[in-house]
């Protein structure tokens, strides 16, 4: 008996109205991007594995794929590193390239390799897909689709700004209105452990910060006792744990906690520009809100941080996140080059959108009008007017075999094909063609150009 298919966990297949709605959501980012003056590129689809490692924290390390080397790729690994089963030590010699977990660390390989090739400020977008080793559940995939876009070259927190107005852009222009744009900013962060004390655990203290909304206070200050953050400094956080109120007044409470660090004040001072800026230039949907507790887990941020949640009443994680890296490109060699970038969720969007109910009707129109097949003759002659069709914009085709006019009909239902066109004998010899409106049954004889003007 014959294996019965599958597909990998966490993987989809996308029949034709899935991917025409997908479609609609990359076309209408793209148009974003390349209005505010992004420019397109694309990277493969996996890396080494040293371009990729140790740039997502320990977490996110995990949940990347690994490719095997091809080959007998056991040759390279030793009997003594054998026995240990050791992933550390076995790893790194039977696997040297691994898929990609984000857009962002290869474009900043990509940058490095080509920077004298690009000019900077360098404005890219990128919408590929990503993979991680996730465990799949509702909104989260193994394989998904990201749409980036990012500046490097530039430390103007206008670049922090434009970004939060494409955010705007973009869901303003896919009728999704009322979502959430949270923002705070690794310098707090960094400021508010260095009040508790625990500079020196900031990954840990950042990464059971950010879990807050999922897992509530109390398993986040569990999780801090856990990574050995002193008592003293989690009793430090409960002002943070407490912080309510609009964008102003969590700022006034934030510049009381962190009086006495440096790095702290100047997170505040950047957060304030650009919510000035933002509240002086509007959002038409979007709102601002400021969220202390964001972090967002990973290690390249060091300023603004975004997240990006859906309307109210929908269940669902974030739909786009990003935020400001200052040396990402040290990694690679290239010092001193700033960046910023944000992502829109694609699979999460489209989720919500389908949720709403706000996918146009017309996105998933495929073919408009089906000619019968009556046989070869008249095949043909449907041929030569599916051509000028085409020719005009028309999407038409013609049913490849001369079957059963009942089985031709319920193709044309079930595809919810609008339109059929009838070339039969007496059509034939008048040079003429009977439209039937599948809706309504009505029927009209017509010429060719009065079927054209039917049609269009």
């Amino acid at each position: 008996m014959a294996q019965k298919p599958t597909i990998p966990k966490g993987t989809r297949d996308f029949n034709a109205e899935e991917v025409a709605k997908r479609s609609y959501i990359v076309e209408t980012i793209k148009r974003q991007f390349k209005l505010f003056g992004f420019q397109p590129i694309e990277t493969p689809s996996f890396e080494n594995s040293d371009t990729l490692m140790g740039k997502y924290g320990d977490e996110g390390d995990r949940l990347i794929f690994k490719i095997l080397n091809s080959g007998a790729y056991l040759n390279k690994v030793d009997d003594a590193d054998y026995q240990s089963k050791s992933e550390t030590l076995i790893t790194p010699k039977i696997s040297e390239k691994a898929l990609r977990y984000d857009l962002t660390v290869p474009f900043a390989r990509y940058v490095v390799q080509h920077q004298n090739d690009i000019e900077f400020p360098f404005k890219r977008y990128q919408i590929q897909p990503v993979w991680r080793a996730d465990r799949p559940q509702k909104g989260r995939f193994r394989e998904f689709y990201q749409c980036d876009a990012d500046v490097v070259g530039s430390t103007s927190l206008f670049q922090e700004v434009e970004f939060i107005q494409l955010y705007d852009a973009v869901f303003t222009e896919l009728q999704l209105k009322g979502v959430t744009i949270k923002i705070n900013n690794r310098k707090i962060l960094s400021g508010i452990a260095e009040v508790i004390g625990a500079q020196d655990k900031l990954i840990d203290f950042t990464v059971a910060l950010d879990k807050l909304d999922k897992i509530g206070e109390a398993k986040v200050k569990e999780e801090m006792r856990s990574k050995a953050i002193s008592e003293e400094g989690i009793s430090k956080l409960q002002p943070l744990f407490d912080l309510k109120g609009d964008f102003g007044s969590q700022i006034k409470t934030l510049k009381s906690i962190l009086s006495s660090s440096a790095i702290g004040i100047k997170g505040i001072e950047e957060l304030e520009f650009i919510n000035e800026m933002i509240s002086n230039l509007g959002l038409k949907t979007a709102h601002l809100e400021l969220s202390v507790t964001l972090a967002r887990g990973l290690n390249y941020y060091t300023g603004a941080i975004f997240e990006v949640a859906a309307p109210d009443g929908v269940d669902m994680g974030s739909i786009g996140g990003g935020g400001r890296y200052d040396d990402l490109t040290g990694i690679f060699g290239l010092t001193n080059v700033s960046g910023v970038g944000i992502s829109f969720g694609l699979d999460r969007i489209y989720l919500v959108l389908e949720a709403l109910g706000l996918f146009p009707e017309a996105i998933t129109e495929s073919t408009k009008v089906l000619f019968i097949n009556f046989g070869e003759t008249e095949a043909s002659a449907c041929l030569s007017a599916i051509t000028k069709l085409r020719q005009h914009g028309v999407v038409a085709e013609l049913y490849p075999d001369s079957a059963k006019m009942k089985k031709q009909m319920t193709y044309a239902n079930r595809r919810n094909i609008p339109y059929v066109v009838l070339v039969g004998e007496k059509e034939l010899q008048a040079k003429q063609f009977t439209l039937k409106t599948m809706s309504t049954g009505e029927q009209l004889t017509l010429n060719f150009d009065a079927l054209l003007a039917a049609l269009i």
